[in-house]
């Protein structure tokens, strides 16, 4: 079905056309069993044919690694591929040829995934129309490879469970994660007070004044948090929604900080420690607690309106250069075993955002 390819040839393989029909030997990360990336993740070669119908051929310019594809990979997340499976969920692509029955779609275009688990950890891929969305070719690398999961979950848990006004505040920890980046640049935006909490590091007083230039209004250590008063003294409202990507300790403390009748969202646990709902805060502060799947409300609002107000407001904000993609490392495909190891760590999961770049 597929052959592996040996790692000193690798310089020797690239992109083959025949001279009649458009015949392409993709480069690709594949797995047959769960595992440890750097275990399973098998880089082969294989041969894709021109597109036919509503097929479409293109060209991966760039995939992020997320902590979600690396769960995927473990099978620790909920969904589970078919095998052989090619590796990763986000790209941006740059379209090679179309099929005869494609209408919206054309050479040349940048599109990025419509559908969640198409494989995108290739340098070339044959999907159909319906499963890309035509995006800018201005918007930078970047923020077209990651827009359709971390923007997309930061513009959601902003909007969905609590209606803000401007001069509101919003409380988040893993502040330094691409949604939480994606966080402080969206209340930027739309002029809400956004405060931050990350883990104490040596080179804090420079993550906070990154954070602060992508619209963060206060940037907090966790050990900070626990004695401030921030919200106390009225320097700042006190939240209305608070999101929570750690888990445990740190979920408690921002929880701790939120106004009556506040809002507690979940959307990770890194720490992989429970969310703990204090007794008092749900009995005298009705404090409520919701969890928050990106993958389901994409399936669930597939071809929805909002969804495309979504995707049209981010990307005016792509362009404008209002919204900046995470802070991220750039990393040939042939090094996936280095960079998925990277990621694999808590540090890669809230530092830097490992990005496959595929154009060469």
């Amino acid at each position: 079905m597929f052959k592996i390819i040996q790692f000193n040839n690798l310089l020797n393989v690239g992109t083959k056309y025949s001279s009649r029909y458009m015949s392409i030997c993709a480069k690709s990360l594949k797995y047959s069993e769960y595992g440890e990336p750097g275990d399973v993740l098998k880089l082969v070669e294989e041969k894709i044919d021109s597109p036919k119908n509503k097929q479409v051929l293109v060209k991966i310019l760039a995939a992020p690694i997320n902590p979600a594809d690396i769960n995927t990979i473990q099978g620790k997340y909920p969904v589970k591929p078919k095998f052989p499976a090619t590796a990763g969920n986000e790209c941006v692509a740059e379209v090679i040829e179309v099929g005869d029955a494609v209408q919206k779609l054309q050479k040349g275009q940048h599109v990025v995934p419509f559908v969640t688990g198409i494989g995108t950890w290739t340098t070339h891929a044959l999907y159909t129309e319906d499963q890309l969305m035509p995006i800018s070719n201005d918007i930078g690398l970047a923020e077209a490879a990651t827009i359709t999961v971390n923007p997309c979950t930061a513009y959601r848990m902003l909007k969905d469970f609590v209606k803000l006004s401007p001069g509101e505040t919003v409380i988040q920890n893993g502040a330094n994660s691409g949604v939480g980046q994606a966080v402080h640049q969206l209340c930027k935006a739309w002029n809400l007070k956004s405060v931050g909490v990350v883990r104490d590091r040596p080179d804090i007083n420079g993550l906070k004044d990154h954070l602060r230039s992508l619209g963060a209004t206060e940037v907090l250590t966790e050990e900070e948090l626990r004695t401030t008063t921030l919200f106390k003294s009225g320097s700042l409202p006190k939240p209305r929604l608070a999101l929570n990507c750690v888990g445990g300790k740190s979920a408690t403390e921002v929880g701790r900080q939120l106004a009556d009748k506040g809002v507690h969202v979940t959307y990770g646990g890194m720490s992989r420690e429970p969310v703990i709902a204090a007794t008092a805060a749900l009995i005298f502060k009705d404090i409520s607690f919701h969890g928050f799947w990106m993958t389901r409300w994409s399936k669930e609002n597939a071809q929805s309106e909002e969804r495309m107000r979504m995707f049209a407001e981010l990307c005016d904000l792509m362009l404008q250069k209002k919204f900046v993609g995470p802070v991220h490392e750039l990393v040939p495909l042939e090094q996936f075993k280095e960079a998925t190891a990277a990621a694999l760590n808590f540090k890669g999961f809230t530092g830097k955002k490992y990005i496959l770049d595929m154009r060469n």
